[in-house]
C-alpha cells in the first residue's frame, strides 16, 4: 500500500536505515522535521504494517517550479521489484499537478545502484567541477570531503503520464 508519510514512521525507519544501506551511516541524513513537515509530499509503501520503503520529498519554497527529493529507501528485500519506481512515479506526478517543471537530487558518487537508478529513471547528471569513476561530481557539495552526484529530472505538464 502506497500512502503519505507519518511521523510516527519515524522510529521504525530509523531503526533500519543503516542496515539498509549494508552499515552506512546514514541515519543522520534523516531527521524527524521531514516526518513532521513534509508529509504531504514524502510517501511511505507498506505491507502488513510494516514499512517496506520511503521517499522525502519536498517543493521548494524558494525555487519555485522545482521539487527535490530528500532521501529515498528500500529494504533490500524488496529491491527489483518496482517499488523505489512507483515512489518516484508517485512523487513526480505530485510535484507536476502543483506546478513543478523538474525534481533535483543527489546521491553519493560511492552509491553506484542509486546513480544507475537515478539514471534509469531519466534524471541527467549535472556536470561538476571533477569526475569520480567517469560520473560527474561536485566536490565538497555538503561540505568539505562531501562529494555530490547532483540529477535533474524534466517534468512533463501537470495531468501528463510520466515516465
Amino acid at each position: 500500500m502506497l500512502r503519505e508519510l507519518r511521523e510516527e514512521d519515524y522510529a521504525a525507519i530509523i531503526r533500519v536505515l543503516d542496515d539498509w544501506w549494508g552499515g552506512r551511516q546514514m541515519s543522520h541524513h534523516l531527521q524527524r522535521l521531514f516526518f513532521q513537515h513534509f508529509t504531504d509530499t514524502s510517501f511511505a509503501v507498506e505491507a502488513d504494517g510494516r514499512v517496506l520503503a520511503f521517499l522525502v520529498g519536498f517543493l521548494s519554497q524558494s525555487r519555485p517550479g522545482e521539487a527535490y527529493i530528500h532521501f529515498v529507501g528500500v529494504d533490500p528485500a524488496v529491491r527489483g521489484q518496482g517499488v523505489g519506481r512507483t515512489l518516484y512515479q508517485r512523487f513526480f506526478a505530485l510535484a507536476a499537478d502543483r506546478g513543478a517543471t523538474e525534481v533535483h537530487c543527489i546521491t553519493a558518487p560511492v552509491n553506484k545502484g542509486s546513480i544507475a537508478f537515478h539514471r534509469a529513471m531519466g534524471f541527467r547528471l549535472v556536470p561538476g567541477d571533477a569526475e569520480v569513476d567517469g560520473v560527474p561530481v561536485h566536490t565538497d557539495y555538503d561540505g568539505p570531503g562531501g562529494p555530490r552526484v547532483v540529477f535533474v529530472k524534466a517534468l512533463g505538464r501537470p495531468g501528463a503520464t510520466l515516465a
